[in-house]
């Protein structure tokens, strides 16, 4: 890991990666140019397994004869529902390399949104990760006319199953072999046939106010981006990176998948979702992107770790991030580091930080990025005191992710950075709203004209809904989302997303909404963070049964209006919470209140909590 005086250093790249103008074609070349060296790799019951670039290209090979071989033509679509697997990867790739229009599906959508995905985007075949989503398929299939195929990454629990329409994915790779030996120019014939301008994916947005829509990407504007990030962030063969966001999000695709084609980087795919923190720490990845969630729960279990440690050990972590604090305070400054200070910093290293990285699994990281959702700036800052250089990104569904960056010479947290060289950026003078445009801006969104309309004027510039500024040197923030502000009964504007984001830096909460929208003060929910406000239960001799009854003891309301309050003082009295209230239920991906990338949907929360909501106003729970 680079110390952190050092990150100003880190220049933008001059290679955009393999030739091609469409998604599969780039590949192609990589594969050609890679051949032998290892890209995936993979933890199955405990031991990892690795993918050279050709071992790859034979899977994609497969799967895209095998689509062929079932029928697929090209410009048809096909669904993805999975988590994030190496079988992801080759049936995405696959599938464009058929000709196809990839399309993901959250893992955790029910059976009725698997079928909306599926009939928006007229899927003709869709692929699932095993039998628990096979059954979401086969209990919306007789409602789809135009599903064709569906076909089963793992057949665990279905061997002795049997349906017409249902094939097993070592099949269609059969399928696929056998096309191939007949025909070995049927692939390369649908490749040099994709037009550039042609769509490539569908990425749908989470529906947090509404039905999702389907953003549509085309092969050029996803070749764009995927070389101004090559250049931009200049990653290489020879870096380690983790994939564990769900691939059917532009963070993943893009960030991951999309922009390892055109680096070469290694991917690592978690072996569950509940296992990132410990699989990070076996790969200690040098270049890693996660949103604020992940980087808040890696900092918890780092404050409850220093919580157990023993006292001389609380005290070498006080002085140590000491230390790193006061590097981490002129590098964001612009200043020099002084040799002494750099003594003290390296001396901090071994007494504690580099155990702290170790313990995350960052102790080989050369860059974070930090995206998807607003962030605590404090937390940007504790990261760079332990010395990893973390940089906050911001971009869309919509345009093919990253369209702002840090720039690691003039760092400044709690800003989103400035406008990446893919697009240009800027604020609307009249309504706040930040607009973007460039080649890297979607194509539309399929099946909604209008919607399309509002969201991309004239002009070009894409209305991406969220309220921000910008300074005199570019630098922009984002104050909130446009539907997000509220406006109290006195009339004041307050942006509920900053208080939120402070807090969210205690260790002991998860997700808090703000509530006030035309009434006389602020109020908030709170989701707690489990582990930890167990840890403090369990150490204060706090009874209880499970969540709910921890929730409502006395000692951790009091815990967190203590946390409430020092967040408080930061703010206007206006801008104060006045009450809050505890959600009772632990909130997962599974859950409806939660976004696939666990963000709370702030007005599906207001709706379903509205009692708990009005006993804060004097109404009845």
């Amino acid at each position: 890991m680079p110390n952190l005086w050092d990150i100003a250093e880190l220049q933008p790249g001059t290679d955009a990666g393999p030739p091609g103008e469409t998604v599969p074609a780039v590949f192609w070349s990589a594969v050609q140019q890679r051949c032998d060296l290892v890209w995936l790799r993979a933890k199955q019951l405990g031991i990892w397994r690795a993918w050279t670039w050709a071992q790859v290209g034979d899977a994609v090979r497969e799967v895209a004869c095998g689509l062929m071989a079932i029928g697929l033509q090209p410009g048809e679509r096909v669904s993805i529902l999975s988590n994030t697997v190496v079988e992801w990867v080759f049936a995405d790739i696959g599938v464009m390399s058929a000709g196809g229009v990839s399309n993901g599906i959250y893992p955790t959508d029910s059976a009725s949104q698997v079928h909306y995905l599926c009939e928006d985007s007229a899927s003709a075949v869709l692929f699932v990760e095993n039998e628990e989503q096979l059954d979401k398929a086969l209990e919306v299939r007789a409602a789809l006319p135009r599903l064709r195929h569906i076909v089963v990454f793992d057949m665990t629990g279905l061997h002795r199953f049997a349906d017409p329409q249902v094939i097993s994915f070592d099949e269609l790779r059969r399928l696929g072999r056998d096309l191939d030996a007949r025909q070995p120019q049927a692939m390369r014939q649908r490749l040099d046939a994709i037009d550039p301008g042609a769509l490539a994916i569908l990425v749908y947005t989470s529906g947090t106010t509404g039905k999702p829509k389907g953003a549509m990407h085309s092969h050029r504007g996803l070749v764009y981006q995927m070389r101004a990030l090559q250049q931009l962030l200049a990653t290489s063969t020879d870096d380690e990176r983790m994939c564990f966001l769900p691939l059917c999000h532009i963070a993943e695709r893009m960030g991951g998948e999309f922009a390892a084609i055109c680096s070469g980087a290694k991917l690592n795919f978690v072996e569950d979702p509940n296992t990132i923190a410990e699989n990070v720490q076996e790969v200690s990845p040098t270049f890693m992107i996660a949103v604020p969630r992940v980087w808040e729960k890696f900092y918890s279990s780092v404050m409850l770790a220093i919580r157990e440690s023993t006292r001389l050990q609380q005290l070498a972590y006080a002085w140590s991030i000491g230390i790193g604090s006061r590097v981490a305070e002129r590098v964001l400054a612009g200043q020099p580091v002084p040799a002494t200070l750099k003594a003290r910093f390296l001396l901090a290293r071994a007494l504690a930080l580099d155990n702290v990285c170790k313990l995350l699994g960052l102790s080989k990281a050369r860059l974070c990025l930090t995206g998807a959702a607003p962030i605590s700036p404090d937390l940007i800052r504790w990261y760079l005191a332990l010395g990893v250089p973390m940089l906050e990104v911001w971009g869309m569904t919509e345009t093919a992710g990253l369209s702002t960056w840090m720039p690691p010479h003039r760092m400044r947290p709690g800003s989103i950075g400035v406008a990446a060289p893919a697009n240009e950026v800027r604020v609307d003078p009249a309504t706040g709203e930040i607009l973007v445009r460039g080649p890297n801006v979607f194509m539309g969104y399929l099946n909604q004209p209008e919607k399309t309309a509002e969201t991309i004027d004239a002009d070009g510039w894409l209305h991406t809904g969220d309220v921000g500024t910008v300074d005199a040197e570019g630098y922009f923030r984002i104050t909130d989302r446009m539907k997000d502000i509220i406006i109290t009964a006195g009339g004041k504007n307050v942006t509920p997303s900053e208080w939120e984001n402070e807090l969210k830096f205690s260790p002991y909460v998860t997700d808090a909404v703000v509530v006030g929208d035309k009434r006389a003060f602020l109020t908030a929910l709170i989701m707690i963070d489990q582990e930890n406000v167990e840890k403090f239960a369990q150490d204060h001799d706090v009874p209880f049964s499970n969540y709910a009854s921890l929730t409502r003891a006395r000692e951790v309301q009091e815990l967190i209006q203590g946390e409430i309050d020092k967040v408080n003082a930061k703010f206007a009295r206006v801008e104060q919470i006045k009450a809050f209230r505890l959600l009772e239920t632990q909130l997962g991906a599974e859950d409806e209140e939660l976004t696939p990338t666990m963000k709370l949907k702030r007005k599906f929360v207001e709706k379903k909590y509205s009692a708990l909501i009005e006993s804060m106003y004097g109404g009845r729970a």
